[in-house]
């Protein structure tokens, strides 16, 4: 959901005329901008809106003004739409409301629901009411087609970003593996997730790994953890899939991508066929 920094109600908003002139300085509100406005529309993004490794959009997103943190790049350009996102630079946001320009601050999407309100929210705010419905038919097409791959029998994952850190049930990564039917080990951290040390996981030993931008070699400490010789004993190639981090950051676009990265890589895995 959206809350606007700047008292104005939303329930008004999705009558109001469209903006003309909207920044994003939060990499989850980039994508949804991309998709769902105008390119006239669109004054700015944040810089990391045509970073590929973190943004679905990023070749879109090239065509566009990427505006560095300060406040003042952002003022001059005058719009009459800002997206931030929870945690974007706390002073930046107080100065830009206090000039008066409209402020909107997107939430974490942690689940599918979240990931649809959102979409609308945008959508409605952006003046495009009916994108944001066909982004959602998207989404949810692109959740059902991996749904459809659901064993008839749970089996069991977890995504291991480097260094050992496992998202955990309450984020959007787990989502996903949840779409797909796989349920974590009993024993996997709860909540978000969590550091887990590589004996505890070669105990739990679930049945696939998901690899978030898992490294070929290990050129420092962090990529020691998805490169050890045990890890690669306990999981060969097909028990093992790579997750690049654009899929897990975002709803919107990012989500609907993710389903079907997911989906394709299962097709691939024979443990999951």
């Amino acid at each position: 959901m959206l809350w606007l920094a700047c008292g104005l109600a939303f329930s008004g908003a999705a009558n109001a005329d469209a903006p003309r002139h909207v920044v994003s300085f939060n990499l989850c509100a980039d994508q949804l901008v991309v998709a769902l406005a105008d390119p006239s529309q669109i004054a700015g993004l944040s810089p990391y809106a045509a970073d590929a490794s973190l943004s679905v959009v990023a070749e879109d997103a090239k065509r566009f003004r990427r505006l560095e943190w300060q406040a003042e790049a952002t003022i001059v350009l005058q719009p009459d739409l800002v997206f931030v996102g929870p945690n974007d630079r706390p002073v930046t946001r107080r100065i830009l409301a206090a000039q008066g320009l409209r402020v909107v601050e997107t939430e974490f999407v942690t689940d599918l629901e979240s990931a649809r309100r959102q979409i609308i929210d945008v959508a409605r705010l952006l003046g495009h009411p009916q994108r944001g419905e066909r982004l959602v038919e998207k989404l949810d097409a692109a959740r059902a087609r991996l749904a459809s791959l659901r064993r008839p029998q749970a089996e069991t994952a977890l995504v291991v970003e480097r260094g050992g850190y496992t998202q955990g049930p309450s984020s959007l990564a787990a989502t996903l593996l949840a779409t797909a039917g796989f349920v974590p080990p009993r024993g996997a951290p709860a909540g978000y997730g969590g550091f887990i040390p590589l004996e505890k996981l070669l105990i739990l030993k679930p049945d696939i790994l998901v690899l978030k931008d898992p490294p070929q070699h290990a050129q420092d400490q962090g990529a020691l953890y998805f490169t050890h010789p045990a890890l690669r004993a306990l999981y060969p190639p097909e028990r093992r899939i790579a997750l690049p981090t654009r899929y897990t950051m975002c709803g919107g676009p990012a989500l609907v991508a993710a389903f079907g990265y997911l989906a394709d890589a299962l097709g691939r895995t024979p443990l999951a066929r």
